[in-house]
């Protein structure tokens, strides 16, 4: 076919999905922007294309997120389409494309659109723009949908569709409509085949310190024989699909299926695999061939159809990316599947006709897994995101429409990150350099590896490290080196697809004529991506060794690696038992480093400092060389009158003001001091913890130096330097508004004890004798009236009889119960019935008339 319009009508044939491509036409006939949602294998990853094709001259672009399922798509569209791959339908993948000059439909990664967008912001000649599987969550998906909707903003023209089977629809519709409107919704129902759920529980864990269980993998290649045998029986032509959370665990299923049973045809699907290996379990089996079990993880859980499945055999498990926050580390966890997930996955079983679905937990687990996976957003690593934000000119994704804000503290560590390799200045914005970074499509630490290390190793091998890094080859014992070997010699399809992307990456480099260094500059490489991660060997056992990162994280090594001093680190991932030794982390792929090529790779991490510590009350100072948190070398040295100052300001900090011995005259001024800011305010200093701390050298400056001169802390006189504090004029006051001592009526002048400078509340106490205040009618009031005193009223022996802040009240009312009680057990002294008029005294009723 050679028009410009798609046949429909031929493409759509048996599809459910062409029931609703005139409710879609008409929705597009109003709005630019709309919000598929239809079961798994209706047919509108394969219909809404070409009908958009149909509608518009430009080219639609449709997003897959992953490569198999968008070459997938393009071929089954070309296929029906009856034109040849890249023509009029093509696809672009990560090192794989067929593309041609006229063509109306091509499938894409959500990556390669988005490194497309830096290039070309309108979408020069693209009419359309379909995102699929929106439901997945995919970090570059989300990014998509916040950079289309800012097009659009410039290009009302530009159509914009999400589509997914399982999503939360309204809100994917109020992202990508506008302020206004929502996109409108394009629901299809389809009355789905029979599902048979069963339950087919591990007795064994699925999950220990170390992963996936052997255990729980033997239990599910068991159960995947037992009901593929059962199955074949009655329906011969159908196939099984089983889902593993990961490459591993798929071969480990396959190979113990394979163990068990020869009546199959078992196949394994899974990102490490070539293309072309995928791609023919995607197209099924032919007539005659034997009935076939597909081990498979998440790749065919959405976006693809394997023809043939009617048995789904379910770990629900996942693996997905996840941050450790405190050790700055993001990697892949299995964790247990959502239920949404599990629901794509039975949903394979019913594609073509009634399916059963086994999945390998009780209905209890599975009720107890989460609703749905996390968006990647929330859980991965930001660094490539925010700089391809950045790129755009929106720093942090900041008013952009996502349909969830990125996380703050990632989003932190990302900008450190770009910040540290040059790529983005103080306010966030992109470099220079943060823009070639940005155009290498792969992550900025492994771009800036390869711009900068390729001068110093030579093209080939930084080409070969970055792509060995940027892949899913298993480090067989962690060491890069061994395994950069293996590929260089292996004839697998893990080889041959490292090699091609290693021939990729040496090519947008800048050769390097004479420059050559074989395996001794692996480490090299590793480090100009992942400084944080050198590291240095701090202990050695039997079983491996820890070693310290720069980043201040612990990780144990096993194998080879751990006899080295000097490691650089490409991954480290969060770990217990032997192999952690202790650390919490793992090490999983390294090569050897030495310290003269840590220097450029880790420089702005080095340091050569005094580091002074304020201990036991003497200075204690060390000049300390460090790569961020490894410690290089040590020696005790003198401090200087400054580093001795701010040693003493850091123990300040950090133990508080109870380091100092506060003399009972220093508490008393502090307590006064405290109680006049409370009332008063400004210009009464502020003598709470935090106030004093902030205010160190307005109070404390010459006791600082004495400090640092060695002075112990017993000798200091806090009280004088409270008093460097005192505002004038108005500290002339100071004793007229909170004096120390007040005077009652029998002549006493009693200490006034003021409340602690951090309690807010309380208030100044006068504990006196009930004896020495007859007569007093008027409360005492502090600080020009605004605090009356709260009296302790004592019997003669000190023990409190009553407590008011209001005298009148109490010789009026409560003094009456007093006497009843204390006049027998005290009768030495005066309790008379009229307080009022009786002289008050600190002495017996002998001595008083005396």
């Amino acid at each position: 076919m050679t028009s410009a319009a798609f046949d429909l009508a031929t493409i759509g044939a048996g599809l459910a999905f062409a029931d609703a491509v005139d409710e879609l036409a008409a929705t597009l006939d109003a709005s630019t922007s709309a919000v598929v949602s239809a079961p798994p294998g209706t047919g509108k990853t394969t219909l809404v294309p070409p009908l958009l094709a149909s509608r518009s001259r430009g080219r639609v672009i449709v997003t897959q997120p992953r490569r198999v399922a968008a070459r997938a798509a393009a071929r089954r569209l070309a296929q029906l389409d009856g034109s040849p791959l890249g023509t009029r339908v093509g696809f672009t993948v990560r090192g794989e494309r067929a593309v041609g000059r006229d063509m109306r439909v091509e499938f894409v990664t959500a990556g390669v659109l988005l490194r497309r967008l830096l290039d070309d912001p309108g979408l020069a000649g693209v009419d359309a723009v379909i995102i699929d599987e929106v439901h997945e969550r995919a970090l570059e998906t989300d990014l998509l949908i916040g950079l289309l909707s800012e097009v659009r903003e410039l290009r009302d023209d530009l159509v914009l569709i999400a589509m997914s089977a399982t999503l939360d629809a309204a809100r994917i519709a109020a992202v990508i409509g506008t302020d206004d409107r929502p996109a409108p919704i394009v629901n299809h129902e389809v009355p789905a085949f029979p599902l048979t759920e069963r339950w087919a529980p591990s007795p064994a864990p699925r999950l220990d310190e170390r992963g996936v269980t052997w255990a729980f993998l033997d239990h599910v290649a068991r159960t995947t024989a037992s009901a593929a045998l059962e199955l074949s029986r009655a329906d011969p032509a159908a196939d099984v699909l089983v889902f593993a959370p990961g490459a591993r665990e798929v071969s480990e299923i396959a190979r113990r299926i394979r163990g068990a049973t020869e009546a199959f045809d078992v196949r394994e699907l899974h990102g490490q695999m070539p293309a072309s290996e995928q791609d023919a379990v995607i197209r099924g089996r032919r007539s005659g061939e034997q009935a076939r079990v597909i081990v498979t993880t998440s790749l065919a859980e959405s976006s693809l159809t394997v023809p043939g499945v009617r048995l789904v055999v379910d770990t629900c498990l996942a693996r997905g990316p996840q941050r450790d926050a405190a050790r700055g580390m993001t990697g892949l966890v299995t964790t247990a599947a959502s239920r949404s997930s599990c629901v794509q996955r039975a949903g394979r079983a019913t594609r073509q006709g009634p399916g059963t679905v086994v999945r390998c937990v009780d209905e209890r687990t599975y009720a107890t897994a989460p609703a749905r996976p996390t968006p990647e957003i929330a859980s991965s690593d930001l660094t490539d995101a925010a700089l391809l934000l950045a790129c755009w000119g929106v720093p942090g994704g900041v008013g952009l429409r996502l349909i969830d804000p990125l996380p703050v503290d990632s989003l932190a560590d990302a900008f450190t990150v770009l910040h540290d390799l040059g790529a983005i200045d103080d306010e966030g914005r992109a470099t220079s350099e943060g823009r070639a970074l940005a155009r290498i499509p792969t992550d900025p630490r492994l771009a800036r590896a390869l711009r900068d290390g390729s001068p110093v190793v030579g093209t080939r091998l930084a080409a070969e490290v970055v792509a060995l890094l940027g892949s899913d080859v298993r480090t067989a014992d962690a060491d890069v080196a061994q395994t950069l070997i293996a590929l260089r010699g292996g004839r697998t399809p893990e080889a041959r697809r490292w090699r091609s992307d290693a021939d990729r990456l040496e090519r947008l480099t800048t050769p390097a004529p004479g420059v050559r260094s074989d395996l001794d500059g692996i480490g090299l490489v590793i480090a100009l991506a992942f400084p944080e991660r050198v590291a240095r060997r701090m202990d050695r056992t039997s079983a491996g060794a820890t070693f310290l990162l720069a980043s201040g994280t612990r990780a144990g090594v096993s194998g080879p690696l751990a006899a080295v001093e000097w490691l650089a680190i490409a991954d480290v991932v969060r770990a217990s038992g032997r192999a952690a030794a202790g650390s919490g982390a793992i090490v999983r792929s390294a090569a050897v480093l030495t310290e003269q090529q840590m220097e450029p790779a880790a420089s702005h991490l080095i340091t050569d400092r005094v580091e002074a510590e304020f201990v036991g009350g003497r200075i204690h100072a060390r000049r300390e060389r460090r790569v961020g948190a490894i410690l290089r070398s040590s020696a005790p040295v003198r401090a200087s009158a400054d580093e001795g100052r701010d040693a003493v300001r850091r123990a300040l900090h950090r133990e508080g003001l109870g380091m100092f011995a506060w003399s009972e005259t220093a508490v008393a001024l502090r307590r006064r001091l405290a109680l006049l800011h409370r009332e008063l305010g400004s210009p009464w200093p502020d003598v709470s913890d935090a106030g004093l701390l902030v205010a160190l050298d307005a109070w404390l400056a010459p006791e600082l130096d004495a400090l640092a001169g060695g002075t112990p802390v017993a000798r200091l006189d806090l009280t004088s330097a409270l008093r460097r504090l005192l505002p004038w004029p108005e500290a002339g006051r100071l004793d007229e508004l909170v004096p120390e001592r007040l005077e009652v009526p029998s002549g006493s002048r009693v200490r006034i004890a003021y409340p602690e400078a951090d309690d807010p509340d309380a208030r100044p106490v006068v504990a006196v004798k009930l004896q020495e205040c007859f007569g007093w009618a008027q409360t005492p009031r502090l600080v020009d009236g605004r605090v009356p005193v709260l009296f302790h009223l004592l019997s003669p022996a000190g023990r409190p009889l009553a407590v008011t802040d209001d005298l009148t009240s109490f010789w009026s009312g409560p003094y009456a119960q007093v006497r009843a009680e204390m006049r027998g057990r005290y009768p030495k002294h005066p309790w008379p019935e009229d307080p009022w008029a009786t002289a008050p005294t600190r002495h017996t009723k002998g001595r008083a008339a005396r």
